[in-house]
């Protein structure tokens, strides 16, 4: 057999010799910035004046210019990171964030999603292609600081390398890196499973299932990331949604696009999913279980049929002094004109209302001596009075009754009887788990729901006016606000413009809406790619939700079956899937761990299996750290000093091997134990300003205190779980979700006892 070549270190020269072409890059990078500013800026000046298709051109002109300097700004750090030495080929190619030619159409970068880049990922040296070298480009801003080179040559292959790692200098090197607080973008060692499901075809569902640290989120990101490179025409429009497990996961991640030259993602939370609708309490699991059945479905749609009535006798009305009568059987014909149309009930009840006029107006008619000769303005005034008059507003109402998905779903909730007459279906117990009172705040769970009801029901035609009122009131309050702003601190107007007057300029000239932010703020808007990461955790109404906002069926959905919370664990992804796994799915694996140590993925995964829960698909840990697991036994009533005095120790390890204040430590703790605990440790003198996010924001300290829910998709340098056997009260996935956070060491503290598995030492 014969043996693997073993590359040498590059040299300086070789360093030197790169830094060169990395010079030629940024420079051109910054004659791109340059040039665009300058049109930008030129457009700009020309102002509103014009022709209507005058002043829509420059709106396009000034978006295009606006994103494109935004985009270049985005993919400063790491923008070439790869090269490429071909057979047959004399110059190489460089592999960065964007494409990039020079002045003369020469290409100088090719786009890592492009056809082209694909070998610098799936290259191996059992399956070369075309390639003989690849090398791994290190930089530090605009400085290359090392270069790392694979021979890829048939000739000498060891039949031990597998598919599954290359450039594991490159990719330790980003691992071993300590955390800070945000998510990077893998580009630059994206390995050659993860870049198979990245390019994976853009139809049906595609499944990525992976245990922890596979780099399913990741994957997920520029996956979507490639999309809208590959298929830029087909999504442009339509745009990709983006769907996270929580608001914090969002911040976790929201500088990972824009690294790879995307902005037209909309990312959200199924908290956040509906516009206008904030979801801010907690419940029970056991309510939210509930809420997220499938007959739902069937309790909602009972509950807005149950909106059109048909009076069991008739009705007299009072217009004008005459009498007319509302007849059950003309109900009934009108109701099936309205139902036939096929809209939402708000919508039909428009057809419904203008077909009871009619009856309504002839019998009013008839009995003011009327007849079919009247003249267009007599009947006019005659189907004015009827339908200004109080009865008849009031009939109308009753018979086909207008409201909002949120004043039913409330009244639902807050009236037993009420829920009862429309969730037969539901157990007893099942309805008094979703009693609240009148004006409780909305949970994740309710929003499902709230889609469903408002599908259903249509717009509220005054509740939308309402609505757009008040946000175009506060529009113009924060648009006053930043005019006022802008002449205190820039001194403009010379005491000759106000801000009013400003304000109104800047409504009138302001740049148009980008799909994204179109998108994110109509309910109705149908995505061209939906990704979903932490898809485990979503109930049947959640999966409902989501394909009514993907009509194409195009999605990528992430998770891990594993990981999934609570005690109700799923078989498969059928299971989970619901009504999505009816259409076209594909499934895809990730198994190796880049992330967790080997040693601690040993230990989760022993934990798992012991407590009857071994995970579906097991992955393999790419490396091992020396000391990566270790437990501390606490005497029970010296918990909380025993996990400060771990901390301060964990820190301090930090500061010892990456410098001082580099690094992130979480605390994980039982669900519902953090606002105990988090002021607990804040006592601790050491603690204190660690603890402290600068700006209120949560990533930005260097140690978090969390649960399990609530450190699902995050990573951390290390990770001090105390009590697991009352996290695994949670279900075996919290247990899991938490052991397999960090990326060097866990530090179990604990006072009960260990749950099977976890060793004690």
């Amino acid at each position: 057999m014969p043996e693997q070549v073993e590359v040498p270190v590059a040299t300086a020269s070789a360093v030197e010799a790169e830094q060169a072409y990395v010079d030629v890059v940024y420079a051109r990078l910054d004659e791109l910035r340059a040039s665009y500013g300058a049109r930008l800026a030129e457009v700009r000046r020309d102002g509103p004046s014009g022709s209507p298709q005058n002043r829509s051109e420059r709106d396009a002109f000034a978006a295009h210019y606006s994103d494109t300097v935004a985009r270049l700004d985005h993919v400063e750090n790491r923008l070439v990171f790869g090269r490429l030495d071909l057979h047959g080929t004399a110059e190489p190619r460089y592999v960065g964030r964007i494409g990039m030619s020079d002045a003369e159409h020469d290409q100088l970068l090719v786009d890592w999603r492009a056809p082209s880049a694909r070998p610098f990922y799936q290259a191996t040296a059992a399956h070369p292609g075309d390639v003989v070298r690849r090398r791994h480009l290190m930089t530090r801003g605009r400085k290359v600081v090392a270069v790392e080179d694979e021979l890829l040559d048939t000739d000498h292959v060891d039949a031990r390398i597998t598919d599954d790692l290359t450039g594991e200098g490159a990719l330790f090197a980003a691992m071993s890196a300590a955390r800070e607080g945000r998510m990077s973008d893998i580009v630059a060692t994206i390995q050659g499973e993860q870049d198979a499901v990245i390019r994976s075809s853009l139809d049906g569902v595609l499944v990525v299932q992976g245990g922890p640290g596979t780099g399913k989120t990741a994957v997920a990101l520029h996956r979507a990331a490639y999309l809208l490179y590959a298929h830029r025409e087909r999504l442009q429009r339509s745009g990709v949604l983006l769907v996270g497990p929580s608001r914090v996961f969002l911040r976790y991640i929201e500088q990972v696009l824009p690294s790879l030259g995307e902005s037209d993602v909309v990312a959200t939370t199924m908290a956040d999913l509906l516009p206008g609708t904030r979801a801010t309490a907690s419940e029970p699991a056991e309510v939210a279980e509930v809420k997220g059945r499938t007959v739902m479905a069937q309790v909602l749609s009972r509950a807005v049929r149950a909106l059109q009535r048909v009076p069991e006798a008739v009705q007299e009305l009072d217009v004008e002094g005459v009498k007319l009568h509302l007849r059950p059987e003309d109900v009934r014909t009108a109701m099936a004109r309205a139902r036939r149309t096929g809209l939402p009930h708000n919508q039909a009840r428009d057809t419904f209302a203008l077909a009871m006029l009619d009856v309504l107006v002839r019998e009013y008619a008839a009995a003011r001596g009327g007849d079919d000769g009247e003249d267009a303005d007599d009947r006019a005034y005659l189907r004015e009075d009827v339908r200004t008059a109080r009865d008849v507003k009031v009939a109308i109402n009753l018979c086909w009754m207008p409201t909002t998905a949120h004043g039913l779903l409330e009244r639902l909730y807050s009236r037993p009887e009420l829920l009862g007459r429309h969730a037969r279906s539901l157990s007893a117990e099942d309805r008094a788990l979703l009693r609240r009172e009148k004006g409780a705040a909305w949970t994740v769970a309710d929003v499902p729901l709230l889609d469903e009801l408002a599908e259903l029901l249509g717009p509220h035609e005054q509740a939308e006016s309402n609505r757009t009122a008040a946000e175009a009131r506060m529009r113009a309050a924060e648009e006053l606000r930043y005019a006022q702003d802008a002449i205190t601190s820039q001194g403009l107007g010379m005491g000759m413009v106000s801000a009013e007057m400003l304000a109104e300029r800047f409504t009138a000239t302001g740049p148009r809406l980008t799909t994204a932010e179109r998108a994110a703020g109509d309910r109705t808007w149908t995505y061209g790619h939906v990704v979903v990461d932490e898809a485990q955790e979503l109930s049947p109404m959640a999966w409902r939700a989501l394909l009514r906002r993907c009509p194409s069926r195009s999605m990528t959905v992430v998770g891990d079956l594993a990981q999934r919370s609570g005690h109700r664990p799923a078989a498969s992804w059928s299971q989970v899937l619901g009504r999505a796994a009816s259409e076209h799915v594909r499934e895809a694996v990730l198994t190796v761990s880049y992330r967790t140590p080997a040693t601690v993925m040993d230990a989760a995964t022993a934990v798992m299996t012991a407590q009857g829960a071994e995970p579906t698909y097991p992955v393999r840990a790419a490396r091992d750290l020396p000391g990566a697991l270790a437990v501390t036994a606490s005497a029970r009533g010296e918990l909380v000093a025993t996990t400060a005095e771990v901390v301060r120790a964990e820190l301090a390890g930090l500061d010892d091997t990456d410098g001082p204040g580099a690094g992130r430590v979480a605390v994980i703790v039982p669900l519902g134990r953090v606002p105990a605990v988090l002021p607990a440790l804040a006592e601790d003198p050491g603690l204190r300003a660690a603890l402290t996010a600068p700006d209120g924001d949560p990533l930005g300290a260097r140690v978090a205190v969390l649960d399990a829910v609530e450190a699902k998709g995050l990573e951390y340098d290390v990770v001090v779980l105390v009590e697991p056997a009352a996290v695994l009260e949670g279900g075996p996935g919290d247990l899991y979700v938490a052991m397999t956070r960090p990326t060097r060491r866990l530090h179990v503290v604990h006072a009960d006892d260990l749950p099977a598995g976890l060793p004690a030492s």
